[in-house]
Parts: structure tokens; C-alpha cells; sequence
């Protein structure tokens, strides 16, 4: 599914996901993929488990973010 990270506490390493069918999704900081420091406001791709999002990866910079930042 897709959404967009509306709310991210890095103090408390939780946020919310507002997702394309309207819903909004809390989730860990620690489910994110690819961890940036600013999140809100990027769209991510996530999976739904237990009603919070997971799998999280940040849809934002260079293709090459989604694996982890990869060098060539």
C-alpha cells in the first residue's frame, strides 16, 4: 500500500502513515527500510500487519535509497 508519513516523533521513535484508501496507520521508526532524518511529509510504500504499518520503505531521493543506499 501506499501513503505518505504525516507524523513522525523521532523522540519516541513512533508515527502515523496517512494511506491511500483514506486510513491512517501508526507505526515504529524501526519498521522503516531506509531510514532518512526528515520523513514527514515523503511518501512510502508499507505492508499492514496487526493494524500498523510495516516494512516501510521512504519513496524519496535516488532509486538506489530503496536498497539501503547501494554504491557503485
Amino acid at each position: 500500500m501506499y501513503g505518505e508519513i504525516k507524523k513522525f516523533r523521532a523522540d519516541l521513535g513512533i508515527g502515523v502513515i496517512r494511506a491511500e484508501d483514506g486510513r491512517s496507520y501508526r507505526f515504529d521508526g524501526g519498521e522503516i527500510r531506509n531510514r532518512r532524518d526528515d520523513l514527514e511529509g515523503h511518501e512510502v510504500h508499507f505492508e499492514i500487519g496487526s493494524f500498523k504499518a510495516r516494512d516501510i520503505i521512504v519513496l524519496a531521493g535516488s532509486p538506489w535509497a530503496a536498497f539501503g543506499g547501494i554504491a557503485l
